[in-house]
């Protein structure tokens, strides 16, 4: 791939992944068990403006993960407009869940987990850090959040 566009600036950046955050459905959800197995998976996701929900499985090592590690990195886009995303995790039963998150993901897939199994759980992940970047000539500046706070 030759690189004809100068890079993106960090507003514009920002700009373009939080468009992505509200545009997309599916994004790579990575998680490691407490021996360091690692285990990635592609989920639906809703984003309501500050957090991710996304709904799986407790009996599955990505529910088991996400609720037993309390971190993740999630990841959209393919090698060349790349967005990674390290959040904190907190799980909720489908009792527990806000009734505006299960909606949003009703609404947005088409699935309302709340009629499934008992097993499924939805899992709030709160940003901490957030890179973004397409090629290489975007990679200083590719830090869009840190500890939670947007830089730009």
């Amino acid at each position: 791939m030759k690189i004809t566009e100068p890079p993106r600036d960090p507003r514009r950046r920002k700009d373009d992944v939080l468009a992505r955050f509200g545009r997309e459905s599916d994004l790579w959800v990575a998680t490691a068990d407490a021996d360091g197995l690692p285990c990635l998976v592609a989920l639906w996701f809703v984003w309501d403006g500050a957090c991710f929900w996304v709904c799986t499985r407790l009996t599955n090592p990505t529910g088991r993960n996400l609720r037993d590690g309390g971190r993740t990195r999630l990841a959209l886009g393919d090698t060349r407009d790349v967005v990674l995303v390290d959040g904190d995790v907190e799980t909720f039963s489908r009792a527990q869940v806000p009734g505006t998150a299960a909606d949003a993901f009703a609404a947005r897939t088409g699935w309302d987990p709340r009629a499934d199994a008992d097993s499924y759980a939805y899992f709030r992940i709160r940003p901490r850090a957030v890179q973004a970047w397409s090629g290489v000539h975007e990679l200083p500046g590719r830090h869009l959040m840190r500890d939670g706070a947007w830089t730009v």
